[in-house]
């Protein structure tokens, strides 16, 4: 963290995030005085609201359908003392300015993008593609950008940078870094915005007038999108808006803002007045998405390594730690979406995904039946939920399923009834193995206090039940001709929550591995909603409604069960952690930023689709700190060597699996002293 302190916890600049905007202002056509003072309102408001980087629209100084009006002399030179006035009064403002301006260079008038920060104008990129096809006829006042490099020019009383060779970067701000391009260039099959990601530019810049017809905008969203994804970066649009001239065209003036694929923030369309987008950039998490890509670096080496060829134009931000709040999407649940399309189509294929896998594995194994415990909790009412579904897919009976209750020292009568409930309502056959009686014979064979009267519930007390459960469901599957279906879950892999070589640890074949505990209820949700299987809507309710809970010591004097999250931590701070800390390798203290922001209220942000009102839970930044603490030590420190030994299965989630020969390998005798010791440093 750059500073220290309370308040420097707060502010985004601490956590690797940039403040971005993409503005449409109001334009007059033909008139570069008004135009500017447009521009410099809206920066002012930028200014106020934290912005760091703003993003204007293509020749939006002198308006951009303005036709044989770019050859006059008298616009042009309006435009550069504009450039100017704008430059002199960034001296007070803190976000980089992106403008556009027909810029004259060696005889030859370009489209560009003049980049003004602090009073100091960094460069000019002029537009490298220009569009000379249907409606458009820039090549009548234009030169083209494509292989200007390496020039520099006399603008508005400075001596810039010039060409389409230049990336932008913050001197004491870390990993702000930026390049622009315009319009048409991201529009060509070689945008040179990918070039400049190559060249390591993290926020790409499009100034743009596109006109709109029917069915643009999606194609816009989409180019948008993808390049956002494809090239690592965030991409930032500014469309011509609000007073451009409809002569033969119309402008629907919309700016967006995308991450990695995904829609950050965006205005209205077809606005009557001014508008900006603005969204927080995690350009940190960007160059550690990059980082963990080889096909990144190997696409720039391909290319020559643009950044050899790239100029790096450096200037001074000053960058304010100030808690500015967060203008940033963000999921409280990382891997349940709060959309409801988004969400259906994830358990549609995270529940399809498992059944392939399984009748695949059905198909290699030739295995005639499936044995799995059925303890009428979540994990295992998800796994043999897709069983059936394997088994109906591969046109076996469901009887063929072979599943097992075994009540041990403190299995509730309710979780017994619901096992067996689920088993008969699904028709798979049902059978019930005390483990007792054996349980109690190992107690007393190695001299346990508990087979003595002394009620001693230690560590050994609960793993000789969970390993004779799995003992017998071994025996079970060689005497039948089948496998074991595992049941455990990511969320316990993650925290070392299972019980080594048995237990929800091991198995012939684990369906649930890659899937997050707080996705697992919406998944059962789903297959409710989705008429999945028929009859059984009132028991899957019935164990959603259930504590979570190993049920393997008994209820305290006062009646309560044991709780796994109070032990472990509530499983939704534990897999939102898991998921900025694997997927990301984001910092411990950034992970609490987030979460503190995510979980700090329950009437801010959206909640995933049908989620109970009365268990929606809201955490303080000491509790955040807390059990992030444990989560570090438990995933880090002691843990390790039981995802070392998984058993088979598919994956589900991106970045979501933990097993050795998938996202995940580390060292089972490391430790979480880095992780724990940046915690406590960093965070108040």
């Amino acid at each position: 963290m750059t500073k220290s302190g309370a308040k420097a916890f707060h502010a985004i600049h601490s956590h690797g995030l940039v403040r971005v905007a993409a503005c449409t202002p109001a334009v007059a056509v033909g008139d570069p005085g008004f135009n500017a003072a447009q521009t410099l309102a809206l920066a002012q408001e930028g200014h106020a609201r934290g912005c760091d980087l703003m993003l204007f629209p293509e020749l939006g100084l002198s308006a951009y359908a303005i036709d044989d009006l770019f050859l006059q002399d008298a616009l042009l030179r309006r435009v550069e003392a504009e450039i100017e006035g704008l430059a002199a009064a960034s001296r007070d403002l803190a976000p980089v300015l992106i403008v556009g301006a027909p810029v004259e260079h060696s005889g030859a008038l370009y489209n560009c993008a003049v980049v003004i920060a602090r009073g100091r104008i960094l460069g000019v990129t002029p537009k490298s593609f220009l569009p000379n096809y249907r409606e458009f006829y820039e090549n009548r006042w234009f030169a083209p950008g494509a292989g200007v490099t390496g020039l520099t020019m006399d603008l508005a009383g400075q001596r810039v940078p010039f060409g389409t060779d230049l990336v932008y970067a913050a001197s004491d701000l870390a990993d702000f870094s930026f390049a622009a391009e315009i319009c048409e260039d991201v529009w060509s099959p070689t945008p040179p915005s990918t070039t400049a990601a190559l060249a390591g530019a993290l926020i790409l810049c499009n100034l743009s007038a596109s006109n709109i017809v029917v069915g643009k905008a999606d194609d816009r969203e989409l180019l948008c999108a993808s390049q956002s994804m494809r090239c690592m970066a965030a991409y930032l649009y500014s469309a011509a808006g609000p007073g451009e001239s409809t002569t033969d065209l119309a402008w629907d003036g919309q700016a967006s803002i995308h991450e990695l694929g995904r829609l950050m923030a965006q205005t209205d369309r077809f606005p009557a007045k001014a508008q900006m987008a603005v969204a927080d950039i995690d350009v940190e998490r960007l160059r550690l998405e990059r980082l963990r890509t080889p096909t990144f670096n190997n696409a720039a080496v391909t290319a020559g390594r643009p950044e050899k060829a790239f100029r790096k134009v450096v200037f001074d931000h000053q960058p304010t730690f100030e808690d500015v709040g967060l203008e940033r999407p963000l999921d409280r649940f990382p891997f349940v979406p709060d959309d409801p399309a988004r969400l259906d189509q994830d358990c549609y294929e995270a529940f399809n995904i498992q059944v392939q896998g399984l009748t695949q594995r059905l198909r290699a194994t030739k295995s005639r039946t499936l044995v799995i415990g059925v303890s009428g909790g979540l994990d295992s009412t998800h796994a043999l939920l897709v069983a059936c579904k394997a088994f109906d897919a591969l046109g076996k009976p469901r009887a063929e399923i072979l599943g097992f209750t075994m009540p041990g020292f403190a299995t509730s009568e309710g979780t017994k009834s619901n096992a067996w409930a689920l088993m008969q309502a699904l028709g798979v056959t049902g059978a019930e193995i005390d483990i007792r009686p054996a349980a109690q014979r190992v107690l007393e064979d190695i001299g346990h206090p508990f087979a003595k009267g002394e009620k001693v519930y230690d560590v050994t007390f609960e793993n000789v039940q969970a390993g004779l459960r799995t003992d017998y469901l071994f025996r079970l599957a060689n005497q039948h001709s089948g496998f074991v279906l595992g049941t455990g879950d990511l969320s316990e892999l993650a925290l070392g929550w299972c019980t080594y070589g048995v237990g929800d640890q091991m198995s012939h074949y684990n369906v649930n591995g890659s899937l997050a505990k707080t996705l697992i209820q919406h998944l059962i949700r789903w297959t409710m909603k989705t008429g999945q299987f028929d009859g059984a809507a009132a028991i899957l309710n019935a164990i959603l409604d259930t504590e979570i809970s190993p049920e393997l010591v008994p209820a305290d004097a006062s009646g309560a069960i044991q709780s796994t999250q109070a032990k472990v931590g509530p499983y939704e701070l534990q897999d939102f952690s898991l998921f900025h800390i694997t997927r990301f390798g984001l910092r411990p203290s950034k992970v609490a930023f987030l979460a503190w922001h995510a979980w700090r209220d329950v009437k801010l942000g959206a909640w995933p689709p049908n989620f109970p009102e009365g268990v929606r839970n809201a955490y303080d930044l000491a509790a955040i700190k807390q059990w992030l603490g444990v989560f570090l030590y438990r995933f880090f420190e002691i843990s390790q060597f039981k995802r070392s030994a998984m058993p088979n299965g598919p994956k589900v989630i991106s970045g979501g699996a933990l097993s050795p020969r998938g996202d995940w390998r580390a060292p089972s005798d490391g430790t979480a002293r880095v992780w724990l010791d940046e915690l406590e440093a960093n965070v108040p």
